[in-house]
């Protein structure tokens, strides 16, 4: 069974920076490609950062570059989300999710890719 659980979120005042972690269980970290997904209230879901399960390639939505920066340990089946300089519009719940994948280097931007996601934690930056 496919696991997946986000930790690291909190309050945060701008300027600062949190460290999200995705803990994954279930399956072998280095055949899965992983994305982080935001919704703040009365928003769509926004696409954040994605990285290949190799963790050679990565992809941001222009608003984090920069700022934000994804990175892996498939020994401990963990993916990270960075985030520095945080703005009060980086406000939401982020969530990640995961994908089975046959390429080293494929990311996945769209939600619809995803085949499993953590429940989410909330991030709140205060200006």
């Amino acid at each position: 069974q496919v696991q997946l659980v986000e930790s690291g979120g909190g309050l945060v005042q701008a300027g600062g920076s949190l460290r999200l972690s995705c803990q994954a269980s279930g399956y072998t970290s280095s055949t899965y490609a992983v994305g982080w997904f935001r919704q703040a209230p009365g928003k769509e879901r926004e696409f954040v950062a994605a990285i290949s399960r190799s963790g050679d390639s990565t992809n941001y939505v222009d608003s984090v570059k920069g700022r934000f920066t994804i990175s892996r340990d498939n020994a401990k089946n963990t993916v990270y989300l960075q985030m520095n300089s945080l703005k009060p519009e980086d406000t939401a719940v982020y969530s990640c999710a995961a994908v089975y994948s046959v390429g080293s280097y494929y990311v996945y931007t769209a939600g619809n890719d995803y085949y499993f996601w953590g429940q989410g934690t909330q991030v709140t930056v205060s200006s």
